[in-house]
């Protein structure tokens, strides 16, 4: 179907439509890239060469990542009275002198402030705010739009993985990700001044009389809302837990950084593979069979992953662990929709994606915590999938009645 016949947004043409989806596809592989996939493949080198534990620089991470996760929450009601332009281009020109204040930093505490004015700055530019732009504008046909660009934006770790490593080989991290600072700078601020703008379209109206599933206070206080915060949250927690600590267990098991770099980046485009099917399966399947299918087969690939010992299976496995990834991402954005309708979007979708994030902030430091408690990363990754099989349980109960598709 074209594009054109997604124009469900009065007053944002045809050709809006896909400018807004372009550029949010290009400066979310950008933002991810440099915010999220340099740090694991600089974090070894940060800590050798400055000295600080890596328990210590992957909390300064994740300090950023739950500073994210509560800017998200105003952000997310921003966007649904205003839109995505001004808060997405803020938040672009936050992140550049955020970066270069990482790359500045000469002690713990000024490196985990530079991480904590990032995190704000991730919060106004990842996937929450661009799901909520593209959901809006795009109505009926988000899940076409949202596929299109958690595809695109999938290349991020591809891309940017083995960018930063070929970087780390002629400079040191702190030249890089002042390097990378400037990539930020010249490709977000204006893409995102450029490309988000055009007429917000209202709301659509609640598509359920029941005060239960038109209210959106009435929504977050419900136990099917709760259950399925709950859910997601212990599924990213183990999802990227294992995404950050993939380098680490293939370094134990005695894989070099440059290959274990190029693993993390195939995971990538496993990501990419994964998404291609995820109109199919929402075709095919109800909200609760597609969260227990995605859920379980997250679990398995990361217990594969702790299985393998061979450099050859490790690889496949992350790119097959990419792909469940993949499809995970595409089920977060379209949760709230799928059940409650498009009229409260931004709101809600804050409020999941706040926990979630919080728990994704925790997964770097947790996963090192974990693998230094019992032993290896070997232990830490069938542990990872023992509580996505746990969330995929509770997931199933994560519907409220009332819904569609339930």
């Amino acid at each position: 179907m074209p594009i054109a016949t997604a124009a469900a947004a009065p007053g944002l043409t045809a050709s809006g439509l896909r400018r807004v989806l372009a550029v949010l596809c290009v400066t979310e592989i950008t933002s991810w890239g440099i915010l999220f996939y340099a740090f694991p493949v600089l974090a070894p080198e940060i800590s050798q060469t400055t000295g600080w534990s890596t328990a210590w620089v992957m909390a300064a991470f994740s300090a950023g990542q739950v500073v994210a996760a509560l800017a998200g929450i105003p952000v997310g009601r921003w966007l649904d009275r205003r839109g995505p332009r001004s808060v997405m281009a803020a938040g672009s020109v936050l992140a550049v002198p955020a970066v270069v204040a990482v790359a500045l930093a000469q002690n713990l505490v000024w490196f985990t402030v530079a991480w904590l004015v990032a995190g704000v700055a991730m919060g106004a530019v990842l996937y929450p705010p661009a799901f909520s732009a593209l959901t809006r504008w795009y109505g009926p046909r988000r899940v076409f739009a949202l596929t299109v660009l958690t595809l695109a934006a999938g290349l991020a770790s591809t891309v940017f993985a083995p960018l930063t490593a070929l970087l780390t080989a002629r400079l040191d991290w702190r030249e890089t990700y002042l390097v990378l600072a400037v990539v930020l700078a010249v490709v977000t601020i204006p893409a995102h001044l450029w490309g988000l703008r055009g007429p917000w379209p209202p709301a659509e109206p609640p598509e359920s009389t029941h005060p239960e599933q038109s209210d959106p206070a009435r929504i977050a206080r419900g136990i099917p809302f709760r259950g399925l915060v709950i859910a997601f949250s212990l599924a990213a927690f183990a999802v990227y837990a294992g995404v950050i600590n993939l380098v680490p267990l293939l370094t134990e098991r005695g894989v070099d950084s440059t290959t274990a770099a190029i693993a993390l980046g195939l995971g990538g485009a496993g990501q990419v593979l994964g998404r291609l099917g995820y109109t199919t399966l929402t075709r095919l399947t109800t909200v609760r069979t597609r969260t227990a299918i995605v859920f379980l087969a997250a679990a398995a690939t990361t217990a594969v992953l702790g299985l393998l010992t061979t450099t050859a299976g490790l690889i496949v496995a992350a790119v097959v662990a990419g792909m469940a990834r993949g499809v995970f991402t595409l089920l977060q954005a379209t949760a709230v929709a799928d059940r409650w309708g498009t009229t409260h979007y931004g709101r809600l979708n804050a409020l999941l994606q706040a926990p979630l994030t919080i728990t994704v902030a925790l997964a770097p430091w947790a996963g090192a915590a974990i693998a230094s408690g019992i032993g290896g990363y070997s232990p830490t990754f069938l542990a990872l999938a023992a509580v996505t099989v746990a969330a995929a349980v509770l997931a199933l109960a994560a519907t409220p009645n009332p819904g569609r598709n339930s």
